[in-house]
């Protein structure tokens, strides 16, 4: 298995600390408002990463956070007339529905920041104490970027390339020794939460949250930290900074998912150009969302308009057609719900198609690359519609390595459809898309591919008239 790590900026084989164990640290959200379409999609990344090493017969450890203290969280709760417990606990919450609509799994542990401030205060005074560290009075206390050797390295920058980017993201502070210096822990201000420490009132940074949350959950040198690129730098940068200058091994793997683009722009709310998580499952529904994400390599920036999701939409309602035929024909996900990896190499999965099902883990083995994965899987429906199409019982292998595979990815497909999923809620321009692949199949002579997506269209209320001239069609 490669994985593609951020620090070594290459593919590297996968080997865990533990043989047969795999420890995860996902950054979680910061919870001051609703999740948008790139939150949904960096948790979609690291749910199927955790389904796949699973499926390899890996047992997962998976830890994330919640950010509930946080200078936003702070601005809303001023703002609102709050606490910054009850913002963070309504937005959590709100965060919550959303992953679980996208069947996204629970992390094992999942610690909050405010939960771990003595944890914060020891990391930070053991910085002090070896001079990595340093106070400001009145601000805080800050980090020393130049007690790390090596300080960014995971950003692919040096320390002076980053120092004379302006864009680089850094605070601007006269009373920092260097700009790139960064706070540990801020200086209690008025009307703001505050903890006690050695230094003086305050509560902490950031960057310091996630060293002490991710150490306490999965000790030292745990597998895999992973995240959205664009914490890279400065937050998972800095984390590295704090973890290296006391001396300490940190993450073994670096995994970093790319950023959702609306028009070629990253989606964020910073730019109100951003999608609600909510309002995109509701028009196309979860299983959709979640095909749409997979359909794109995990390190490549993706377009989720809503073309795309139509689009999403239209096959997750042809794999429930496919379900629907399987079922017919008595096969079911569920039968093969418990097989692993190691079964079907062992040849204990008989009823698989066991060349297809290796074909897929050596794309996954790839740096998990589920776009190949899920060419694999709708060659196997192609191959089993066709053999559906041709009578007899040749289609049972491939139909049911695809429905096993398809839930390895958490991909779930429904023999009866749902109501947000399939391809009775099409619109206009999704029927118009699937009848030109109908005209392509049928000028290609793949009859059979052309009268199963007529059937499909028909069983969603679509009836499709042929004449020399093309294909019409109505709804009834």
């Amino acid at each position: 298995m490669q994985i593609f790590d951020t620090m070594t900026r290459r593919k590297t084989a996968f080997v865990p600390r533990t043989p047969g164990e795999v420890s995860m640290y996902v950054c979680g959200p910061t919870v001051y408002d609703v999740p948008h379409l790139g939150h949904g999609r960096t948790a979609l990344t690291y749910d199927t990463i955790r389904r796949y090493l699973e499926w390899c017969g890996f047992d997962v450890t998976v830890a994330s956070n919640v950010t509930d203290i946080d200078d936003k969280i702070v601005e809303r709760a001023q703002r609102e007339h709050r606490t910054e417990a009850d913002v963070a606990a309504e937005f959590t919450a709100a965060y919550d529905a959303e992953l679980d609509r996208l069947g996204v799994l629970r992390p094992h542990t999942r610690p909050h920041a405010t939960h771990f401030i003595s944890q914060m205060i020891d990391v930070i005074s053991e910085l002090l104490s070896m001079g990595a560290a340093y106070e400001v009075a009145g601000k805080g206390v800050y980090f020393a970027v130049d007690s790390a050797p090596g300080y960014g390295r995971l950003a692919g920058r040096t320390l002076e390339q980053l120092a004379a980017d302006a864009g680089a993201r850094i605070d601007v502070d006269p009373d920092k020794r260097s700009p790139l210096d960064f706070v540990l822990w801020k200086a209690a201000q008025p009307g703001e939460p505050r903890w006690d420490t050695p230094w003086g009132e305050g509560r902490p940074g950031w960057h310091t949250e996630c060293v002490a949350m991710s150490l306490s959950a999965l000790g030292p040198g745990f597998d895999i930290h992973g995240g959205g690129d664009d914490l890279v730098f400065p937050h998972h940068q800095n984390e590295w900074a704090q973890v290296t200058a006391a001396g300490e091994s940190f993450a073994r793997y670096w995994v970093h998912s790319a950023m959702v683009n609306v028009g070629s722009q990253k989606m964020a709310k910073s730019l109100g150009n951003y999608t609600h998580l909510a309002d995109a499952i509701d028009a196309a529904g979860a299983r959709a969302v979640r095909l749409l994400v997979l359909q794109t390599h995990y390190r490549k920036a993706m377009e989720m308009g809503p073309a795309a999701l139509d689009a999403a939409r239209s096959a997750v309602g042809r794999l429930d057609a496919f379900a629907r035929r399987a079922a017919a024909a008595g096969i079911s996900p569920q039968t093969w719900a418990a097989v692993r990896r190691p079964d079907i190499e062992s040849g204990a999965a008989a009823g698989l198609d066991a060349e297809a099902a290796r074909a897929f883990a050596a794309a996954m083995d790839d740096d998990f690359s589920t776009p190949t994965a899920l060419d694999v899987v709708f060659r196997l429906v192609r191959r089993a519609n066709a053999a559906f199409d041709a009578g007899g019982d040749g289609a049972g292998h491939e139909a049911a390595a695809a429905l096993h595979l398809l839930g390895v990815l958490g991909i779930s497909v429904s023999p009866d459809g749902d109501a947000t999923a399939t391809v009775e809620g099409l619109t206009d321009d999704g029927v118009e898309a699937l009848l030109a692949e109908r005209a392509a199949a049928r000028a290609a002579r793949d009859f059979s591919t052309a009268d199963r997506i007529r059937d499909e269209l028909a069983a969603s209320g679509i009836v499709v008239s042929d004449s020399p001239d093309g294909a019409s069609w109505h709804r009834r």
